[in-house]
């Protein structure tokens, strides 16, 4: 063999060992997730006026 060949075997050999490890693992601490909602609403009811006045006359409905 010539020097070529063994020092071409050997980078070969040196590069097997180098191989990169990807390691997938678990957190330690729980994952939390900060959800800062705030939710406003307005329901607008449009009525004849004939409901509108049966509701004023007759409190007692609700």
């Amino acid at each position: 063999m010539s020097l070529k060949a063994l020092l071409v075997m050997a980078a070969g050999l040196l590069s097997i060992g180098c191989v990169p490890r990807i390691e997938v693992t678990a957190p330690k601490d729980p994952i939390t997730i900060n959800m800062n909602v705030r939710i406003e609403h307005e329901i607008h009811i449009k009525a004849d006026k004939d409901v509108e006045a049966l509701l004023k006359n007759q409190s007692g409905l609700f």
